[in-house]
């Protein structure tokens, strides 16, 4: 769609304005029940064939809280160096919503299960920048709405909606910063950063695969902009739902940019939400937003409050995984690599990969050499994130001993890794079946040198005349002959040896 919106320079915006920032992440768990009854959270099922009365909001139906929903809320809450409540309780969140089955969601207001943590993010550049956190609490996701008949694929203009309850009740963990200032020009790049270091966290934790393009982690991107020197913030926006990395980067700059039009036009700012246009990088008016008391709180009374032990908080906090950034500099280390390369790897979504291909073998080098060139750019050209690529680390580590011991170049490492990718089988299998291994048969590759030789007499003189350089053609003309099976370093040896010339 077309947005036609005035805008002033980002330069011009930050020169007299400062951006205050607040980020709320939706992180879906990956439980196998729902948070408040014991329908499947499967994916792809047929619409409304996985909801009971409670999901559904039934009169008379009572739901019983999910242990590993909130056993996931504790360890998320504890890898953001949050405190853990010793009491919370649930709330009723009262609005009307044609996907909300109840009227109502579960969720917790005032008595969050996680408060008062921080997650510090590094930017590219090797800053770190903290970003502290309000709250991490527990609630349920609302069912999904498909609109029929309109030109976006909105409410607006369509002719009718379907409904599909199976998502309702899927437990989410809602995790809100506090105010995010200082951070100036850079404000949008350390949201992307926040989201990024957040979604590692979260899969290391193993509570959720955080595929934000399966709408299992979703951003809320809150802004507001204050004169320069000023102490009190402006009225915020908020951008909601918005499903990719770079997504949260382009929503903060253009409304930054945005708002810096309309106050510098002397007009103010609605609060309200606003929906992001992945096509434009713009974002439109969505519905003037509520306070919380206008949602009418109030606690649930059919759910008993949450009191974790101590006991169990310490257990949970001592089996904590590696956190991620510890991780990556523990890797960077072990690895030999710059923060600049590692960057670049984490922005691949290789790091696993490569971390398991070395567990299998691989030197470090060879590992991140496979998975950040050859199959980089597979995923790039498939449209598909690196680690699902239909090849494993184990495979790759056996493309690199297969290179490693002379039996395969570069080059027929690559027809290798295609054919593995296609479905052909293993690493070995694939050679076996496109007779793929290096020629190295000393009399065939004399042989085929001699051909070479004697078929480029005017290049063969000129290498005699002490041009070694030259010898490159003769190379290629054997690699040509063998279907690029044999070992070029081996080949230019013999050509020198038979034109009687030192390397």
């Amino acid at each position: 769609m077309t947005v036609t919106t005035d805008l002033v320079s980002y330069e011009d915006a930050l020169a007299s304005y400062d951006p205050v920032m607040g980020l709320e992440v939706h992180v879906e768990l990956g439980t196998r029940t729902k948070m408040f009854c014991g329908c499947s959270t499967a994916l792809g099922a047929e619409p409304n064939t996985q909801t009971c009365p409670t999901c559904l909001g039934m009169p008379g139906s009572l739901p019983v809280m999910n242990r590993i929903g909130v056993e996931s809320a504790i360890k998320i809450g504890l890898a953001l160096n949050c405190e853990i409540a010793e009491w919370c309780r649930f709330a009723r969140k009262n609005y009307f919503y044609p996907d909300m089955p109840k009227n109502f969601q579960t969720s917790q207001y005032d008595e969050p299960i996680a408060f008062n943590g921080y997650l510090d993010v590094q930017l590219e550049d090797g800053e770190v920048f903290r970003v502290e956190i309000e709250r991490a609490h527990m609630e349920e996701d609302t069912g999904k709405s498909t609109h029929v008949g309109g030109a976006t694929g909105r409410i607006h203009g369509a002719s009718h909606s379907l409904l599909d309850y199976n998502r309702a009740g899927i437990p989410l963990i809602e995790i809100v910063t506090k105010p995010i200032v200082g951070a100036g020009e850079r404000a949008p790049e350390v949201a992307k950063a926040y989201v990024a270091e957040l979604r590692e966290l979260i899969k290391a934790l193993g509570v959720s695969e955080a595929r934000m393009e399966m709408g299992q982690m979703r951003c809320d991107v809150n802004l507001s902009l204050m004169p320069k020197g000023a102490e009190k913030f402006g009225t915020r926006s908020e951008t909601k739902n918005v499903n990719s990395l770079r997504s949260v980067e382009r929503a903060a700059r253009f409304e930054i940019q945005r708002h810096a039009a309309v106050l510098s036009s002397g007009e103010t700012i609605v609060q309200e939400t606003r929906h992001f246009h992945e096509d434009t990088g713009s974002t439109t008016s969505g519905r003037v937003k509520e306070e919380a008391e206008d949602y009418r709180y109030f606690p649930e009374p059919d759910l008993v409050p949450v009191a974790p032990a101590r006991e169990w908080v310490e257990e949970l906090r001592a089996g904590l995984p590696e956190l991620p950034r510890v991780r990556r500099n523990r890797l960077r280390e072990e690895w030999g690599i710059s923060a600049h390369d590692m960057q670049s790897i984490l922005n691949a979504g290789a790091i696993d990969a490569i971390a398991a291909t070395i567990d299998a073998g691989a030197d470090s080098t060879a590992a991140r050499k496979w998975w950040m060139g050859e199959l980089a750019r597979h995923a790039n050209e498939s449209g598909h994130p690196i680690d699902e690529l239909p090849i494993t680390p184990e495979q790759v580590a056996r493309v690199a001993a297969l290179v490693s011991a002379g039996e395969l170049n570069d080059k027929l490492a690559r027809q290798v890794i295609v054919g593995v990718l296609a479905g052909e089988g293993t690493p070995d299998e694939v050679v076996e079946k496109r007779g793929l291994k290096v020629v190295s048969d000393e009399g065939a590759l004399t042989t085929a040198v001699e051909e070479a030789i004697a078929g480029n007499p005017a290049i063969a003189d000129k290498i005699r005349g002490g041009k070694v350089a030259a010898a490159g053609a003769l190379v290629g003309a054997v690699m040509k002959a063998t279907r690029g099976q044999a070992d070029a370093a081996r080949v230019k040896e013999l050509i020198l040896e038979k034109l009687g010339v030192e390397g």
